[in-house]
């Protein structure tokens, strides 16, 4: 059933609505588990949007095999994505910097703390990001590290390559992901593809990650597959390759190659010259998780992170 979860009045007549799926098993006992799925807090990151398509399909065409409660939020910043812009339009905002909102606040705010409040006290919720038009990402669990005990056997199931633990000191408080793992409500963020594209490699990968999960937890009791198992790594065990000159980035390495430390990663080229400006190089021997997508970089710009090491 859908539903309309917060609404604004718009200048020229038009109002802005946040709406979500909810989906009910057949039979209601009271004691359903309940998981939430949010997408679309970037207007630019749309792989979560065919994830939202598969899921909703799946289980209107297999409801008998539905124990549980899904609630799915395909659009979290609608307006951003009718304009294809990351933020909220007009305001300029990351909507993903406002969490958890106030009730009585600005637009923005009221509509983040509408959200929060919707969502409290759901058993699980499951956060999918994509990267900017810039850089690619494999699909990966991102963890704040006071959360790790409580997430990572969770994350485990959600069939991605890689769990990242980051230490507290860089967390945004004034996430979706934060704000509610604060109040109590387990949340998981999936980060992966590329912004203004939907891969579906990614997003099947992911489909049955959540299939697994919603297993785990009692909401589904259909057929699921078996998932791959992630590393788990610390920031410490992360290498940054930025650009050190500007230019054209021509990569030759590839997603999750081994790779060793000083392995040629790919060149930053001169149009204008026909020279290599700067020959990139791995700072750490490990595999790469995030690559730039983007060819124009200009000095200090992100090109690649490299996974070093592995706690499990």
């Amino acid at each position: 059933m859908v539903k309309t979860v917060v609404s604004v009045e718009l200048p020229v007549e038009e109002c802005l609505r946040i709406q979500k799926n909810r989906i009910e098993p057949q039979r209601m006992t009271g004691k359903e588990k309940r998981m939430v799925i949010v997408t679309g807090t970037h207007g630019d990151e749309l792989e979560g949007q065919y994830v939202c398509y598969e899921l909703n399909r799946l289980l209107r065409e297999q409801p008998q095999h539905l124990k549980g409660i899904v609630e799915i939020f395909p659009a979290f910043n609608p307006l951003g994505i009718d304009s294809v812009t990351r933020g909220i339009p007009m305001f300029d905002l990351d909507m993903n910097r406002i969490f958890p909102g106030n009730p009585q606040g600005p637009m923005a705010e009221h509509i983040a703390a509408s959200l929060v409040e919707d969502i409290r006290g759901a058993d699980m919720c499951i956060d999918i990001h994509a990267s900017n038009i810039y850089l690619r990402e494999i699909p990966q669990v991102r963890i704040n590290e006071n959360m790790a005990e409580q997430l990572v056997p969770y994350a485990k199931l959600l069939n991605t390559d890689f769990i990242w633990v980051h230490s507290s000191a860089t967390v945004l408080e004034a996430t979706l992901a934060h704000s509610l793992n604060t109040i109590g409500t387990p949340t998981l963020v999936v980060e992966m593809g590329v912004g203004m594209r939907i891969t579906k490699e990614f997003t099947s990968q992911l489909m049955r990650g959540i299939l697994r999960l919603m297993k785990e937890l009692g909401i589904w009791d259909g057929p699921v597959e078996e998932v791959r198992t992630p590393v788990v790594s610390r920031d410490g065990k992360v290498g940054f390759v930025n650009a050190k000159a500007s230019g054209i980035f021509i990569p030759c390495a590839r997603f999750w190659e081994p790779i060793r430390e000083g392995a040629h990663l790919g060149n930053i080229i001169s149009p204008l010259t026909g020279e290599v400006l700067e020959k990139v190089l791995s700072p750490i021997s490990g595999m790469i998780f995030t690559l730039r997508e983007y060819p124009v970089v200009y000095e200090g710009a992100l090109l690649a992170r490299v996974l070093g090491g592995e706690e499990e």
